[in-house]
């Protein structure tokens, strides 16, 4: 990345890094996809196996691998602050930790899986296919973790385009796993469900392979010779990942995790309500990539501005993305409300599932205005590396007045299940400005950091 000095030059660059990114998260969500969508075609059992499994398991990984987010800014920093020299000690140190808190997961779902499945009500059946699921996928989550390392990286320097390159790759190589692994073709053994879980490793595998081969043979990756030598454990780099990537990772997992006891408590209501609710809310999630992809965006600009001590040009890159934001937001919005139906009409065919899917997809749009503040607040802010007071706002909004408010609504009030988005909405929106108010405090407090240096 390089200095940029007009507006339009910055929407330019900015743009330069985003729409990869963009292309990248609507590649991760459609292998998501392809595992429920062919595991479905199999049989129920598997469908609903793959679907219990794949609920235990991304709140546990998003907020894990958010803990190594941390990456980006730091070596956007380093990178903007010209110490390239630094990158490949952090680089390393990163994937060391990667390891560790992998084999962690290892460790505890070994212990804790069985416990967890069997105090859920489900059939053996299913039961079964959500545990060989797991643990088919566990194979993958080694590299899985070195690969979040590898990409930060990569995404950290402005090459966005090659993570997009990478994930393309693999979306048709996991596709063509599922295909033979699920249903047993061409000699295959058939897996049922349990054959995405090893479509999906086999899929890790070969992204970070890819991904080192490219660190490594390729310019300008290779000029920072990250496994030209051996470092040893530094333990105090480790406190400085940690530090930043804790909050990081904690603020991803109370807001993925608010959605998933969110669809819990929704258990008392009727099927036909369950399945509207999980239908608009699959959709609100596959629209909330173009803030997510926004933040990551704004995550390296700001830090490589930051990193620079270009304090004007960061934040102008923050409101030039949150202006992208809030116009893809009202864009989206204006497709929910005109073409609910048909989007209702996607998930379903069933008249009653339909109409409250569509009527799910109006409260949506609410989601859509608050994501679009939030999401590249919360990027900017990694950006700057503050992300403590990100990490409490992220508990206060969701889990002390999102989900309350929710609850109360939907079980002493009219609104039924239309009172846990409510909740969800208030609790989003109370975020939102929050962290407005924080990062107009952080960047004014950049500034006159930058006046007085001046002076």
């Amino acid at each position: 990345m390089n200095q940029t000095h007009s507006k339009k030059e910055k929407l330019k660059q900015l743009f330069f890094i985003l729409y990869p990114i963009l292309i990248t998260q609507m590649a991760m969500y459609a292998m998501n996809f392809f595992d429920t969508m062919m595991s479905g075609h199999y049989s129920p059992a598997d469908l609903a196996g793959v679907a219990i499994g794949s609920s235990l398991w991304v709140p546990v990984f998003t907020g894990l691998s958010g803990i190594l987010l941390s990456m980006t800014p730091i070596v956007a920093q380093l990178a903007g602050a010209k110490r390239n020299k630094y990158v490949a000690f952090s680089v390393i140190q990163g994937v060391y930790l990667s390891i560790i808190m992998a084999l962690i997961v290892l460790g505890a779902g070994a212990l804790v899986l069985n416990p967890i499945l069997t105090q859920m009500n489900l059939e053996t059946h299913v039961r079964t296919i959500a545990h060989e699921y797991l643990v088919a996928l566990s194979a993958g989550i080694i590299p899985l973790f070195v690969y979040n390392v590898l990409r930060c990286f990569l995404d950290a320097l402005g090459k966005t385009r090659v993570s997009m390159f990478i994930t393309l790759t693999s979306l048709p190589l996991n596709a063509l796993f599922n295909y033979l692994l699920i249903y047993g073709k061409f000699g295959f053994p058939e897996l049922g469900g349990a054959g995405a879980g090893y479509a999906s490793a086999i899929t890790y595998w070969v992204i970070t392979v890819i991904s080192l081969f490219i660190i490594i043979k390729t310019e300008p990756f290779a000029s920072y010779n990250i496994f030209s030598r051996f470092y040893s454990v530094d333990f105090s780099k480790w406190k400085e990942i940690l530090k930043i990537g804790i909050p990081i990772g904690f603020a991803i997992f109370f807001e993925t995790s608010i959605f998933s006891a969110v669809t819990l408590l929704m258990s008392g209501f009727d099927t036909i309500t369950i399945a509207s609710h999980q239908a608009a809310l699959n959709f609100a999630s596959f629209l909330y990539m173009v803030p997510l992809s926004i933040s990551m965006a704004l995550t390296i600009v700001v830090g490589f501005e930051v990193g620079a001590r270009r304090f004007r040009d960061a934040a102008q890159y923050t409101w030039i993305g949150l202006t992208i934001a809030v116009l893809m937001a009202v864009f989206c919005g204006l497709v929910l409300i005109t073409f609910r139906y048909n989007v209702a009409g996607i998930y379903t065919t069933d008249p009653k599932v339909l109409a409250l899917t569509a009527e799910f997809l109006l409260y949506a749009l609410f989601f859509q205005l608050s994501d679009a503040l939030q999401a590249p607040i919360q990027g900017a802010l990694r950006g700057y590396k503050d992300v403590n007071i990100t990490f409490l706002m992220a508990l206060v909004s969701y889990w002390i007045i999102g989900l309350p408010l929710g609850y109360y609504l939907a079980n002493h009030t009219g609104l039924h299940a239309f009172g846990y988005w409510i909740g969800l909405i208030a609790g989003l929106a109370a975020g939102a400005l929050c962290l407005l108010g924080r990062l107009i405090f952080i960047q004014r407090k950049q500034s006159n950091v930058s006046l007085r240096t001046q002076q």
